[in-house]
């Protein structure tokens, strides 16, 4: 009785629903990030233990600063041809993206998502990687196929689940798959590719192989419980395994502090798990690269995993079935301010003597040519929508080593259907 009248003298419990900072129509300030100066995060070496870099975790390695040029102990101080070819692949990549786009828009396929913003994730960290590492991407790191020379074609024939589709239209358009660019195949369960991931690198070290994995996986992804459980499997096992967290602020319409945003960074999640963590400027090329590279060594060295969070911002709308004016504000984009990965690279080069304004243009327009003529020729192999572009017995095929009895069944009996509806 003594208890129930201390009680209600307590004041009423609250809970906390997270509210994202702007809403349509708000004004946008940014000025209260906590953004470090570039080049001063400090660089441990690769064999640290995690214990030892936590502060890591919640910093932010940068290695261009506003003047574009490449600053502290992150600086990887590439060689000139390979940042003019990782600037080419992310140019590549948006020109990819908004002519895919424009064909989502005319009625050639149905769906589509664009990385614009976000090409430095994925096309730096690919250049950092060695080609036979095996990548376990979400749906925004087209990035990755088109770092490594895979065909446009081949990737827009996926698009339009056409007869030269290689998947036979059993995957939703931008799901891409290719053994032979070490690129495991998308899925739309968010978050299954984690534990995929650290499976195969452990494969992989059990069979004292010298390949390493990697997977992308959205921040509001960390919340599944496939995560975890990759992240759990990877720390027990120090699996040779990239953990990328791709932080663009928003899951779908749902907004990071939905998934923990508000209370620490997803850098962080390596830190109960006992994983070395880091936190990277997603727009600085860069520092992806240089973090990427980092992780990898750590992998190879044997020393264990690195969970890295890409903290960046999605500029478009989740996809080409989202309408992001409805729940953010469209000054968002324009204020980010770790500005545009593809502008920041330009700028550096220019800075460097090697680049200047003129080729920019002149290479803009030569990728968005290739890609139109990469267009036109995958458009020769159909389009969605525009018949049965592969043949009715494929439905079957692909999916089993062994057909099972009873869709051997099923076949038999589509066919006998097939053929009576012909008379």
């Amino acid at each position: 009785m003594a208890q129930d009248r201390d009680r209600r003298n307590l004041p009423p419990l609250n809970l906390h629903v997270p509210e994202p900072r702007f809403r349509p129509g708000d004004t946008v300030d940014f000025s209260d990030l906590d953004i470090e100066a570039a080049g001063t995060t400090r660089r441990p070496d690769e064999t640290t233990c995690p214990a030892d870099m936590r502060d890591l975790a919640y910093g932010l390695v940068r290695v261009l600063d506003d003047e574009y040029r490449a600053v502290g102990s992150w600086d990887p101080r590439l060689d000139g041809d390979t940042l003019l070819r990782i600037l080419r692949a992310m140019a590549l990549t948006r020109a990819f993206d908004e002519r895919m786009f424009r064909a989502q828009r005319q009625g050639k396929t149905s769906f589509y998502m664009k990385c614009t913003g976000e090409e430095a994730v994925a096309v730096a960290a690919a250049f950092a990687l060695h080609r036979d590492d095996m990548c376990f991407p979400s749906y925004r790191q087209q990035g990755l196929l088109i770092a490594r020379d895979w065909p446009l074609v081949d990737m827009m024939n996926q698009i339009y689940s056409n007869r030269a589709d290689r998947l036979q239209g059993k995957q939703m358009p931008i799901m891409y798959s290719s053994k032979e660019a070490s690129f495991f195949s998308i899925s739309g369960n968010l978050a299954t590719q984690c534990p995929q991931a650290v499976g195969w690198a452990m494969a992989s070290a059990a069979k004292g192989d010298t390949r390493i994995a990697a997977f992308w996986c959205g921040e509001g992804s960390t919340a599944e419980g496939d995560f975890h459980s990759a992240c759990t499997f990877a720390s027990v096992y120090r699996a040779p395994v990239i953990l990328n967290v791709v932080n663009n602020q928003w899951a779908i319409s749902s907004f990071s502090g939905f998934a923990g945003a508000e209370a620490t960074t997803f850098a962080a999640r390596a830190i109960g798990y006992g994983i070395a963590g880091l936190r990277v400027d997603g727009n600085d090329p860069l520092a992806v690269y240089a973090a990427t590279k980092w992780a990898a060594d750590r992998a190879r060295a044997n020393a264990g995993p690195t969970l890295i969070e890409h903290f960046t911002y999605r500029v478009e709308g989740h996809s080409t079935s989202d309408d992001p004016s409805q729940y953010r504000s469209v000054m968002e984009s324009e204020e980010w301010p770790l500005g545009d990965p593809i502008k920041r690279l330009k700028r550096h080069l220019i800075g460097l003597g090697l680049w200047d304004m003129e080729r920019q243009a002149a290479m803009d327009l030569e990728v968005a040519e290739y890609v139109k003529n990469c267009a036109k020729e995958a458009e020769k192999n159909g389009i969605l929508g525009h018949g049965l572009h592969q043949p009715l017995e494929t439905l079957f095929e692909g999916v089993f080593e062994e057909m099972p009895w009873h869709l051997r069944e099923q076949r038999d009996q589509m066919f006998a259907e097939w053929e009576a509806s012909k008379k």
